[in-house]
């Protein structure tokens, strides 16, 4: 029984508590057009790429509003508990209010970083405190692979 669990637990880690989870395209993937157009809006509000914040929808929920992580992360750009708080969100998985306050947190964290698109990055997986102690991108496997799959997505994009 307990290996059944096991596996249960770690099958919802790749897929998320919603089935849909991180699968791209899944049953719970948000329109494509309606996420563009979300994204492009907000993008230009904060002054970010909207190819940054295309590639981090992508490899946060692969564009799925109800993807949760095993560490409490929700919606489209995985937003913390505690981040979504800061910035004022009442519903993580609201589009609007996802992306929304990832991308002012994401233009906060390029501005505390001098437009250091690694460090931002690093901290938005990690957190700032983690950036700033480590002086850099912070050795943790997960944090390095994180800034690595969202440059790839980057440099592969065709958004």
């Amino acid at each position: 029984m307990r290996g059944i669990a096991t596996t249960l637990f770690l099958l919802s880690g790749l897929y998320g508590c919603s089935g849909g989870g991180w699968v791209p395209n899944g049953p719970h993937a948000m329109n494509a057009e309606a996420l563009q157009r979300l994204v492009r809006l907000e993008a230009e509000q904060y002054h970010l790429p909207s190819k940054l914040v295309n590639a981090v929808i992508t490899v946060e929920s692969h564009g799925d509003p109800s993807a949760v992580s095993v560490a409490g992360a929700a919606g489209l750009m995985q937003l913390m508990p505690d981040t979504a708080l800061a910035y004022g969100v009442g519903n993580r998985f609201d589009p609007e209010e996802n992306v929304t306050a990832g991308c002012r947190y994401l233009h906060d964290l390029l501005a505390r970083y001098h437009n250091n698109q690694s460090l931002a990055l690093a901290a938005y997986n990690a957190g700032p405190g983690a950036v700033d102690a480590h002086h850099g991108v912070p050795s943790f496997p997960e944090t390095r692979a994180y800034v690595a799959r969202v440059s790839a997505v980057l440099r592969n994009s065709n958004y």
